[in-house]
């Protein structure tokens, strides 16, 4: 008799044996009403950007699409201040 195997591959399970589990993310703005987005705290904006300078999506940060356009306008003019880079790497002489 043929072993059944489904279409994902596993033998386990509808859908195979899983290694990565997502957790569920939640907007860290809208479960803390004291936590305001203000392009002068550099160190929430740096939890928003990645090494190389750009800003992460939505679904790595967890931020609702609100609070993902204030803090997107927020890394701009942070950036346009010269508090944050625009890239991470480091200018060569």
């Amino acid at each position: 008799m043929a072993e059944e195997r489904n279409s994902y591959g596993g033998e386990g399970g509808e859908r195979g044996d899983r290694k990565f589990f997502a957790k569920p993310k939640f907007c860290a703005f809208c479960a803390d009403k004291t936590l305001t987005i203000d392009y002068k705290n550099v160190d929430l904006l740096r939890k928003y950007i990645t090494e190389d300078g750009n800003i992460r999506p939505r679904r790595q940060t967890g931020a609702c699409a609100k609070h993902q356009r204030v803090v997107a306008a927020a890394v701009k003019q942070s950036r346009h201040v010269a508090l944050l880079p625009f890239s991470g790497a480091e200018s060569i002489r």
